[in-house]
Protein backbone atom coordinates (compact mmCIF):
# COMPACT_ATOMS: atom_id res chain seq x y z
CA UNK A 1 0.00 0.00 0.00
CA UNK A 2 1.17 3.49 -0.81
CA UNK A 3 0.77 6.30 1.62
CA UNK A 4 -1.09 9.19 0.03
CA UNK A 5 -1.64 12.71 1.19
CA UNK A 6 -5.12 13.66 1.77
CA UNK A 7 -6.28 17.19 1.98
CA UNK A 8 -9.18 18.45 3.87
CA UNK A 9 -11.47 21.17 2.76
CA UNK A 10 -9.29 23.64 4.65
CA UNK A 11 -6.30 22.73 2.58
CA UNK A 12 -4.40 20.91 5.31
CA UNK A 13 -3.02 17.59 4.38
CA UNK A 14 -4.44 14.43 6.07
CA UNK A 15 -2.58 11.28 6.28
CA UNK A 16 -4.20 7.84 5.82
CA UNK A 17 -4.05 4.66 3.85
CA UNK A 18 -5.74 4.08 0.59
CA UNK A 19 -6.38 0.54 -0.40
CA UNK A 20 -4.60 -1.09 -3.24
CA UNK A 21 -6.98 -1.04 -6.12
CA UNK A 22 -5.83 -4.49 -7.04
CA UNK A 23 -6.80 -5.95 -3.67
CA UNK A 24 -10.45 -6.60 -2.84
CA UNK A 25 -11.69 -6.43 0.74
CA UNK A 26 -12.14 -9.74 2.60
CA UNK A 27 -15.89 -10.40 3.00
CA UNK A 28 -17.23 -10.73 6.58
CA UNK A 29 -18.58 -14.09 7.62
CA UNK A 30 -22.15 -14.04 8.89
CA UNK A 31 -23.40 -16.21 11.83
CA UNK A 32 -25.29 -18.40 9.40
CA UNK A 33 -22.22 -18.87 7.38
CA UNK A 34 -20.20 -19.86 10.39
CA UNK A 35 -22.86 -22.43 11.42
CA UNK A 36 -23.01 -23.91 7.95
CA UNK A 37 -19.32 -23.92 7.73
CA UNK A 38 -18.87 -27.00 10.10
CA UNK A 39 -22.06 -29.16 10.43
CA UNK A 40 -20.14 -32.30 11.43
CA UNK A 41 -18.62 -30.60 14.43
CA UNK A 42 -22.03 -29.32 15.56
CA UNK A 43 -23.64 -32.79 15.39
CA UNK A 44 -20.72 -34.32 17.24
CA UNK A 45 -21.00 -31.73 19.99
CA UNK A 46 -24.75 -32.39 20.37
CA UNK A 47 -24.28 -36.14 20.62
CA UNK A 48 -21.59 -35.79 23.24
CA UNK A 49 -23.80 -33.51 25.26
CA UNK A 50 -26.73 -35.98 25.14
CA UNK A 51 -24.42 -38.86 26.11
CA UNK A 52 -23.20 -37.07 29.21
CA UNK A 53 -26.76 -36.11 30.19
CA UNK A 54 -27.95 -39.73 29.94
CA UNK A 55 -24.95 -40.94 31.83
CA UNK A 56 -25.60 -38.43 34.58
CA UNK A 57 -29.25 -39.52 34.85
CA UNK A 58 -28.27 -43.18 35.04
CA UNK A 59 -25.74 -42.43 37.73
CA UNK A 60 -28.33 -40.59 39.81
CA UNK A 61 -30.84 -43.44 39.33
CA UNK A 62 -28.27 -46.02 40.39
CA UNK A 63 -27.35 -43.93 43.39
CA UNK A 64 -31.04 -43.62 44.37
CA UNK A 65 -31.61 -47.36 44.04
CA UNK A 66 -28.54 -48.12 46.11
CA UNK A 67 -29.70 -45.70 48.78
CA UNK A 68 -33.14 -47.37 48.84
CA UNK A 69 -31.58 -50.79 49.28
CA UNK A 70 -29.41 -49.52 52.10
CA UNK A 71 -32.43 -47.98 53.87
CA UNK A 72 -34.47 -51.19 53.45
CA UNK A 73 -31.63 -53.28 54.83
CA UNK A 74 -31.24 -50.89 57.76
CA UNK A 75 -34.99 -51.03 58.51
CA UNK A 76 -35.02 -54.84 58.35
CA UNK A 77 -32.08 -54.97 60.72
CA UNK A 78 -33.77 -52.63 63.20
CA UNK A 79 -37.24 -54.29 63.14
CA UNK A 80 -37.49 -57.56 65.05
CA UNK A 81 -38.96 -60.56 63.17
CA UNK A 82 -42.58 -61.46 64.08
CA UNK A 83 -43.01 -63.92 66.89
CA UNK A 84 -44.57 -67.24 65.83
CA UNK A 85 -48.18 -67.79 67.01
CA UNK A 86 -48.43 -70.33 69.80
CA UNK A 87 -51.33 -72.35 71.16
CA UNK A 88 -51.37 -70.02 74.15
CA UNK A 89 -52.05 -67.08 71.79
CA UNK A 90 -54.95 -68.96 70.16
CA UNK A 91 -56.47 -69.90 73.53
CA UNK A 92 -56.19 -66.30 74.74
CA UNK A 93 -57.90 -64.99 71.59
CA UNK A 94 -60.77 -67.48 71.92
CA UNK A 95 -61.18 -66.64 75.61
CA UNK A 96 -61.25 -62.92 74.80
CA UNK A 97 -63.97 -63.50 72.19
CA UNK A 98 -66.06 -65.53 74.61
CA UNK A 99 -65.78 -62.81 77.23
CA UNK A 100 -66.54 -59.87 74.94
CA UNK A 101 -69.11 -61.32 72.51
CA UNK A 102 -72.34 -63.04 73.46
CA UNK A 103 -72.93 -66.22 71.50
CA UNK A 104 -76.47 -67.41 70.66
CA UNK A 105 -77.84 -70.23 72.80
CA UNK A 106 -78.12 -73.77 71.36
CA UNK A 107 -81.92 -73.41 71.39
CA UNK A 108 -81.74 -70.14 69.45
CA UNK A 109 -79.46 -71.70 66.83
CA UNK A 110 -81.71 -74.76 66.47
CA UNK A 111 -84.79 -72.55 66.09
CA UNK A 112 -83.08 -70.42 63.45
CA UNK A 113 -82.57 -73.55 61.37
CA UNK A 114 -86.10 -74.95 61.67
CA UNK A 115 -88.05 -71.65 61.66
CA UNK A 116 -88.60 -71.36 57.84
CA UNK A 117 -90.18 -74.84 57.80
CA UNK A 118 -92.71 -74.42 60.63
CA UNK A 119 -96.35 -73.60 59.75
CA UNK A 120 -99.51 -72.86 61.69
CA UNK A 121 -102.30 -75.35 60.91
CA UNK A 122 -105.92 -74.23 61.28
CA UNK A 123 -108.91 -76.56 61.21
CA UNK A 124 -111.99 -74.59 60.16
CA UNK A 125 -115.75 -75.07 60.08
CA UNK A 126 -118.07 -73.34 57.62
CA UNK A 127 -121.50 -71.95 58.41
CA UNK A 128 -124.48 -73.45 56.53
CA UNK A 129 -124.23 -70.73 53.89
CA UNK A 130 -120.50 -71.25 53.48
CA UNK A 131 -119.77 -67.54 53.98
CA UNK A 132 -118.07 -67.56 57.38
CA UNK A 133 -115.24 -69.65 58.73
CA UNK A 134 -114.91 -70.66 62.37
CA UNK A 135 -111.64 -71.95 63.77
CA UNK A 136 -112.31 -75.21 65.56
CA UNK A 137 -108.69 -76.32 66.10
CA UNK A 138 -105.19 -74.94 65.85
CA UNK A 139 -101.96 -76.83 65.68
CA UNK A 140 -98.54 -76.87 64.07
CA UNK A 141 -97.02 -78.51 61.04
CA UNK A 142 -93.60 -78.87 59.49
CA UNK A 143 -92.74 -78.70 55.78
CA UNK A 144 -90.95 -81.85 54.67
CA UNK A 145 -91.01 -81.36 50.87
CA UNK A 146 -90.45 -77.99 49.19
CA UNK A 147 -93.49 -78.56 46.99
CA UNK A 148 -95.69 -77.88 50.01
CA UNK A 149 -96.01 -81.30 51.67
CA UNK A 150 -96.63 -80.79 55.40
CA UNK A 151 -96.62 -83.24 58.29
CA UNK A 152 -98.93 -82.69 61.30
CA UNK A 153 -101.08 -84.59 63.80
CA UNK A 154 -104.26 -86.28 62.69
CA UNK A 155 -106.22 -84.97 65.67
CA UNK A 156 -105.42 -81.37 64.60
CA UNK A 157 -107.30 -81.67 61.30
CA UNK A 158 -109.75 -84.49 62.05
CA UNK A 159 -113.34 -83.36 61.42
CA UNK A 160 -112.33 -80.01 59.89
CA UNK A 161 -114.29 -78.94 56.83
CA UNK A 162 -111.46 -76.73 55.64
CA UNK A 163 -107.76 -76.72 56.48
CA UNK A 164 -105.53 -73.71 56.08
CA UNK A 165 -101.83 -73.30 56.76
CA UNK A 166 -99.83 -70.14 57.42
CA UNK A 167 -96.18 -70.20 56.40
CA UNK A 168 -93.28 -68.50 58.19
CA UNK A 169 -93.38 -65.52 55.81
CA UNK A 170 -97.10 -64.95 56.52
CA UNK A 171 -98.47 -66.49 53.34
CA UNK A 172 -101.76 -68.32 53.98
CA UNK A 173 -102.97 -71.16 51.80
CA UNK A 174 -105.69 -73.78 51.68
CA UNK A 175 -104.39 -77.29 52.23
CA UNK A 176 -105.69 -80.68 51.14
CA UNK A 177 -105.51 -83.85 53.26
CA UNK A 178 -103.28 -86.28 51.34
CA UNK A 179 -102.97 -89.27 53.69
CA UNK A 180 -103.35 -90.29 57.32
CA UNK A 181 -101.71 -92.76 59.69
CA UNK A 182 -104.08 -93.17 62.66
CA UNK A 183 -101.80 -95.59 64.56
CA UNK A 184 -99.27 -92.77 64.92
CA UNK A 185 -101.74 -89.86 64.97
CA UNK A 186 -100.18 -88.42 61.80
CA UNK A 187 -101.63 -86.63 58.78
CA UNK A 188 -100.01 -85.41 55.59
CA UNK A 189 -101.19 -82.15 54.00
CA UNK A 190 -100.39 -80.46 50.71
CA UNK A 191 -100.64 -76.68 50.46
CA UNK A 192 -102.19 -75.27 47.29
CA UNK A 193 -99.94 -72.19 47.31
CA UNK A 194 -96.40 -72.07 48.65
CA UNK A 195 -93.72 -69.36 49.03
CA UNK A 196 -91.11 -69.18 46.29
CA UNK A 197 -88.27 -69.86 48.71
CA UNK A 198 -89.98 -72.49 50.84
CA UNK A 199 -87.37 -74.51 52.76
CA UNK A 200 -88.16 -78.07 53.86
CA UNK A 201 -86.91 -79.33 57.20
CA UNK A 202 -84.06 -81.79 57.54
CA UNK A 203 -85.21 -85.10 59.02
CA UNK A 204 -83.00 -87.11 61.37
CA UNK A 205 -83.11 -90.67 62.63
CA UNK A 206 -83.45 -91.30 66.37
CA UNK A 207 -80.95 -94.16 66.22
CA UNK A 208 -78.24 -92.07 67.89
CA UNK A 209 -80.59 -90.14 70.18
CA UNK A 210 -79.77 -90.58 73.87
CA UNK A 211 -81.38 -89.68 77.16
CA UNK A 212 -80.27 -86.24 78.20
CA UNK A 213 -79.73 -84.99 74.65
CA UNK A 214 -80.99 -81.42 74.20
CA UNK A 215 -84.17 -80.98 72.16
CA UNK A 216 -86.30 -77.99 71.16
CA UNK A 217 -90.05 -77.94 70.54
CA UNK A 218 -91.42 -75.29 68.15
CA UNK A 219 -95.12 -74.59 67.67
CA UNK A 220 -98.19 -72.50 68.42
CA UNK A 221 -99.32 -73.35 71.97
CA UNK A 222 -102.87 -72.03 72.42
CA UNK A 223 -102.41 -70.36 69.05
CA UNK A 224 -99.50 -68.21 70.29
CA UNK A 225 -96.32 -68.33 68.33
CA UNK A 226 -94.23 -69.50 66.88
CA UNK A 227 -93.03 -70.36 70.39
CA UNK A 228 -89.79 -72.08 71.33
CA UNK A 229 -89.15 -74.26 74.38
CA UNK A 230 -86.03 -76.21 75.22
CA UNK A 231 -85.45 -79.37 77.23
CA UNK A 232 -83.90 -82.79 77.02
CA UNK A 233 -84.85 -86.28 75.95
CA UNK A 234 -86.36 -87.91 79.05
CA UNK A 235 -87.01 -91.36 77.62
CA UNK A 236 -87.25 -93.48 74.49
CA UNK A 237 -89.61 -96.22 73.37
CA UNK A 238 -92.52 -94.93 75.48
CA UNK A 239 -96.19 -95.91 75.06
CA UNK A 240 -99.18 -93.64 75.57
CA UNK A 241 -102.93 -93.87 75.00
CA UNK A 242 -104.10 -90.81 73.13
CA UNK A 243 -107.09 -89.15 74.85
CA UNK A 244 -108.31 -87.83 71.49
CA UNK A 245 -108.26 -90.97 69.40
CA UNK A 246 -108.17 -93.46 72.27
CA UNK A 247 -105.37 -95.25 70.48
CA UNK A 248 -102.22 -96.76 71.88
CA UNK A 249 -99.21 -94.86 70.54
CA UNK A 250 -95.91 -96.73 70.70
CA UNK A 251 -92.20 -96.07 70.29
CA UNK A 252 -92.55 -92.46 71.44
CA UNK A 253 -89.88 -89.96 72.48
CA UNK A 254 -90.47 -88.59 75.97
CA UNK A 255 -89.21 -85.02 76.48
CA UNK A 256 -89.51 -82.24 79.04
CA UNK A 257 -89.53 -79.16 76.75
CA UNK A 258 -92.74 -77.25 77.46
CA UNK A 259 -95.61 -78.23 75.14
CA UNK A 260 -99.31 -77.36 75.27
CA UNK A 261 -102.37 -77.68 73.04
CA UNK A 262 -101.36 -76.04 69.77
CA UNK A 263 -97.89 -77.59 69.82
CA UNK A 264 -99.42 -80.76 68.38
CA UNK A 265 -97.95 -81.60 64.99
CA UNK A 266 -94.92 -79.38 65.49
CA UNK A 267 -91.32 -80.46 65.14
CA UNK A 268 -89.13 -81.72 67.97
CA UNK A 269 -85.59 -80.91 66.82
CA UNK A 270 -82.09 -81.67 68.02
CA UNK A 271 -79.37 -79.09 68.63
CA UNK A 272 -78.66 -78.93 64.89
CA UNK A 273 -82.26 -78.04 64.05
CA UNK A 274 -82.97 -81.47 62.53
CA UNK A 275 -86.40 -82.98 63.11
CA UNK A 276 -86.24 -86.13 65.26
CA UNK A 277 -89.95 -86.31 66.13
CA UNK A 278 -93.43 -84.82 65.79
CA UNK A 279 -94.94 -83.49 69.03
CA UNK A 280 -98.11 -85.52 69.62
CA UNK A 281 -99.33 -85.52 73.21
CA UNK A 282 -98.79 -84.33 76.77
CA UNK A 283 -99.34 -86.30 79.95
CA UNK A 284 -101.29 -84.79 82.84
CA UNK A 285 -102.81 -87.15 85.44
CA UNK A 286 -105.24 -84.41 86.45
CA UNK A 287 -106.69 -84.59 82.94
CA UNK A 288 -106.07 -80.87 82.53
CA UNK A 289 -104.81 -79.91 79.09
CA UNK A 290 -101.70 -78.17 80.40
CA UNK A 291 -98.08 -79.24 80.52
CA UNK A 292 -96.60 -80.64 83.70
CA UNK A 293 -93.26 -81.78 82.33
CA UNK A 294 -93.96 -84.88 80.25
CA UNK A 295 -94.49 -84.67 76.51
CA UNK A 296 -94.46 -87.29 73.77
CA UNK A 297 -93.37 -87.15 70.15
CA UNK A 298 -93.70 -89.65 67.32
CA UNK A 299 -90.28 -90.66 66.02
CA UNK A 300 -89.21 -89.67 62.53
CA UNK A 301 -88.93 -93.34 61.64
CA UNK A 302 -92.70 -93.66 62.12
CA UNK A 303 -93.34 -90.30 60.44
CA UNK A 304 -91.30 -91.30 57.40
CA UNK A 305 -93.56 -94.28 56.84
CA UNK A 306 -96.60 -91.97 56.98
CA UNK A 307 -95.32 -89.80 54.18
CA UNK A 308 -94.01 -92.67 52.07
CA UNK A 309 -90.33 -92.00 52.63
CA UNK A 310 -87.89 -94.92 52.94
CA UNK A 311 -86.82 -95.75 56.52
CA UNK A 312 -83.61 -94.17 57.80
Amino acid sequence: MKRAALYSSSGRPRTGFTPNPTESPRPAKSREGRQNASPVASVRHSRLRQFFIRRKVLMWAAAGGLLGLLLAALHAAMVAPPRPITQHDIDAAVLHTLKTKRLPSPAAMAYDVIRPSVVRVRGLELDPDGDEETERSVGTGVVIVDGGVILTNLHVVAGAQLVKVVFADGLQSDAALVSVQPENDLAVLRARTVPDDLAPATLRSTADLSLGDPVVAVGFPFGIGPSVSAGVVSGLGREYISPQGKRLLTNLIQFDAAANPGNSGGPLVNADGEVVGIVTAILNPSEQRVFIGIGFAVTMESAAAAIGLPPF
